[in-house]
């Protein structure tokens, strides 16, 4: 696939379209309903976890109180809620999720009866990576080996934060929606909207270049996060054993990945900040590969390589191109 033809943008009119899919559940909102918020006059937002938490900080500023149902280092995909949690879900003025990612929050979402209920995934078009990357998933499962929800397709890849092209999509529909829930503050919820694109834009145009000249176009991940940013930027994404970060591969899968290595000039293995390192490791020592880190970007902690999103993603190019041999 060459790079001319992934870097596809959706037209403003599609973005708007998915917007208005989106934010379906606002129709029926007036503006005091969300507006007048909490004790604080803050609108009360909660977020799903650490890329939709970034979102509403970004584009919220200082008209929001924002609240994340994924605690700093908690693996994502296997978060559980407490009843305190999933009750306090319908005291909340909007609610900001990605379907796909958490099965336990999508779950509570859906109960939560929220007017102000925004899905990131309506707000971009998903796409089908699994089947690119080497994983196997059961008929009607996504890439987390989630049962499938709405689409009904199996393998829709949700990472789309991974790619600031896509990511910008999802702001613009975010800053929409929160212009539509708090109309009073529309004008800075625009404002601080265009300013994060700005970034994300930037971001893309550093991955581009960044990533333009290379030894090699492959990359080894133990978590097979990142087929947006691989499709964006021309490269291929091969992952060790499926989506469980910390699961061992296979002889089989070993032995393969080692034939790939070989052919495409792979040097690395890539783990992420939140899992064990032993499967990249183990590999490595296998096939005489170095490890490196690759961040989902799935939660912040002191250990990861930056202090907010635009920050983790800068050094995942850098690791990119370390490990790619960028000229």
């Amino acid at each position: 696939m060459t790079l001319m033809n992934v870097r596809r943008l959706i037209p403003t009119a599609a973005v708007a379209g998915a917007v208005a899919l989106g934010m379906t559940a606002l129709s029926a909102c007036s503006s005091s309903d969300a507006a007048d918020g909490g004790s604080d006059g803050k609108l009360n937002v909660v977020a799903s976890f650490y890329p939709m938490q970034f979102l509403a900080e970004e584009i919220g500023g200082t008209h929001v109180s924002v609240t994340s149902l994924t605690k700093p280092g908690v693996e994502p995909h296997d978060l559980e809620l407490s009843p305190k949690q999933i009750g306090g879900l319908s005291d909340a003025d909007y609610l900001l999720y990605l379907k796909g990612i958490q099965p336990a929050v999508d779950d509570a979402i859906a109960q939560a009866g929220v007017k102000n209920t925004v899905d990131a995934a309506t707000l971009t078009t998903l796409e089908e990576h699994g089947a690119e990357v080497g994983h196997d998933h059961a008929e009607g499962e996504d890439a987390h080996g989630h049962a499938g929800e709405d689409s009904g397709e199996a393998g829709l890849d949700p990472h789309v934060w991974l790619d600031p092209v896509k990511y910008a999509e999802v702001a613009e529909g975010v800053g929409a929606s929160l212009e539509k829930a708090d109309p009073d503050h529309a004008a800075d919820y625009r404002e601080n909207t265009d300013a994060l694109v700005a970034k994300l834009n930037t971001l893309d145009k550093a991955f581009e270049s960044g990533l333009k000249n290379t030894d090699t176009r492959t990359f080894l991940t133990t978590h097979s996060a990142f087929g947006y940013l691989a499709e964006r930027y021309g490269l291929t994404q091969e992952g060790i054993a499926g989506v469980d970060p910390e699961s061992e591969p296979s002889p089989a899968r070993i032995k393969d990945l080692h034939h790939i290595a070989e052919e495409e000039g792979a040097t690395t293995v890539f783990f992420e900040t939140l899992a064990s390192d032993k499967t990249a490791k183990t590999l490595a020592k296998d096939t005489g590969l170095k490890t490196g880190v690759l961040d989902p970007l799935e939660g912040i902690t002191d250990k990861s390589p930056g202090a907010d999103y635009v920050e983790v993603m800068e050094a995942n190019l850098a690791a990119l191109q370390k490990a790619l041999g960028a000229k």
